[in-house]
């Protein structure tokens, strides 16, 4: 691997902060409907909000080179008018300077699903206003942290949040509209050209880029009904993101078939030159499984996803799309997640050969039940996903592809969303029943030596 490449992990804001109404910082749109729906929530989280020095020196222990973390709106943004909340702007000062002061490369994520409860009220992402907020939160965060972040994105995994929100309606706002999901989606992208309209004619240092929910799409077989199926389902979950933040144009057959059932006159000309002329300067992909699609049969919409470890309860089916089946040679986790690096792999190659930009892996582990009662906990199966998924990396790497960095999800065990604090990810875990005590498990010793020897440390397997 390159000299420079990252070895990282990665959090978010609301699913490791904790600290949801301390020094300022306003409710955001989970906070309420977490709180409303009596659900288990994030208002203490890891706590990371006071534990950032040990975390943080953890990570420098566990040789890794960067972090990527996401800042919260709420903390930083109080209503609005824009009013800058100096108590939020200063804790991430410290947290930026805390990762400078340990050899830790910040890799900052501007959005990660906390939008402000006062943006939420109007509308949301259905709000055209929201774009132009956004674009006013991003200069603020360049204009606070600019001068030690040499690494941005925008927005972290568009298709995840939105399709979830309106279409799925497992998360916030808990809708279930094509017109919506449209809608946001369109608004989102916008606003991620919008920003970096703003990092380019602010000339800041560094690069930006976006974060994307990556999911490669396989057919079942090679036929066209299934090509077809193949194209609609990359369309849904890849190129919407993809294409527009990279190429700076929605797919053009995607726009068609939807402009037949649906409303497309958000989409302004001018607008549209804007996400044209701001396209990104790097991909990250955030990697956990493939899409295996076949076309669509019989019956009506389902987009069912598991939220409570019960296997066997994800069902995909988009009428007169496709529809997603599990293969049964593959092994899944208890959430119905594929185990399939050569996925990975795969869709590298793929866009890195559509985009020619530079990619950041920054995203993939796995989440399963633990006992952190132990002393260490010895997940040797996690050492063996997370050595799968790099060597896929590095084989992508060795034909050619610009891969610059990986991050493990997660640094610390965290709030994951609807699924609590159950589904664990963390190289170091969380023990939340007793006063939050870290304790780094055998894949955080194990990653270490990955990361010292710049991925000499992994068991190849040549594809």
């Amino acid at each position: 691997m390159h000299k420079e490449f990252l070895w990282g992990s990665a959090t978010a804001s609301y699913q490791c902060e904790g600290a949801w109404n301390e020094d300022g910082r306003v409710e955001s749109m989970w906070d309420r409907y977490l709180h409303e729906h009596h659900l288990e929530n994030g208002d203490i989280a890891s706590d990371f909000y006071h534990h950032y020095k040990e975390d943080i020196k953890l990570m420098k222990a566990g040789g890794q080179n960067a972090y990527r973390f996401s800042l919260s709106w709420p903390r930083i943004i109080s209503d609005r008018e824009g009013t800058i909340n100096p108590l939020g702007i200063d804790f991430y000062n410290r947290v930026i300077d805390c990762c400078l002061e340990n050899g830790i490369t910040p890799f900052v994520t501007i959005y990660h699903w906390d939008l402000p409860q006062y943006w939420q009220e109007t509308g949301g992402w259905l709000d055209h206003n929201v774009c132009e907020a956004y674009d006013h939160y991003a200069k603020v965060c360049f204009d606070n942290f600019g001068d030690r972040v040499n690494y941005w994105a925008t927005f972290n995994e568009p298709k995840w949040c939105l399709v979830n929100g309106y279409l799925i309606g497992n998360y916030p706002p808990g809708e279930h509209d094509v017109q919506h999901t449209m809608n946001a989606a369109y608004n989102m992208m916008f606003a991620s050209a919008l920003a970096v309209r703003t990092f380019r004619q602010g000339n800041y240092q560094g690069k930006i880029g976006i974060v994307h929910s990556y999911t490669p799409v396989d057919g079942v077989d090679d036929t066209i009904q299934t090509q077809i199926a193949v194209r609609n389902a990359d369309n849904y979950s890849n190129n919407w993101v993809l294409d527009t933040a990279a190429l700076g144009e929605f797919p053009m057959d995607l726009v068609t078939r939807l402009s037949q059932d649906y409303d497309i006159s958000l989409m302004k000309p001018e607008e549209l030159k804007i996400i044209k002329d701001n396209t990104v300067d790097f991909l990250g992909l955030n990697y956990y499984a493939r899409s295996l699609v076949k076309p669509y049969t019989h019956g009506e919409t389902q987009l069912q996803f598991n939220n409570t470890g019960k296997p066997g309860s994800t069902k995909i089916v988009l009428k007169d799309w496709f529809e997603q089946v599990m293969d049964p040679k593959s092994e899944f986790t208890e959430w119905d997640t594929e185990i399939y690096p050569r996925g990975l792999y795969d869709g590298l190659k793929k866009a890195y050969a559509k985009y020619d930009l530079p990619i950041y892996v920054t995203e993939n582990g796995v989440g399963v039940r633990e006992d952190v009662s132990v002393p260490k906990v010895h997940d040797d199966w996690r050492i063996s996903y997370m050595n799968d998924h790099i060597n896929a990396i590095m084989n992508a790497v060795d034909d050619g592809c610009d891969i610059r960095g990986y991050f493990a999800w997660s640094t610390m065990d965290l709030y994951s969303w609807k699924n609590g604090v159950e589904k664990r990810y963390g190289l170091v875990a969380v023990d939340f029943d007793h006063h939050l005590e870290r304790r780094p498990k055998a894949s955080y010793d194990w990653f270490k030596k990955v990361a010292d020897s710049n991925g000499d440390a992994i068991k190849r397997q040549a594809y």
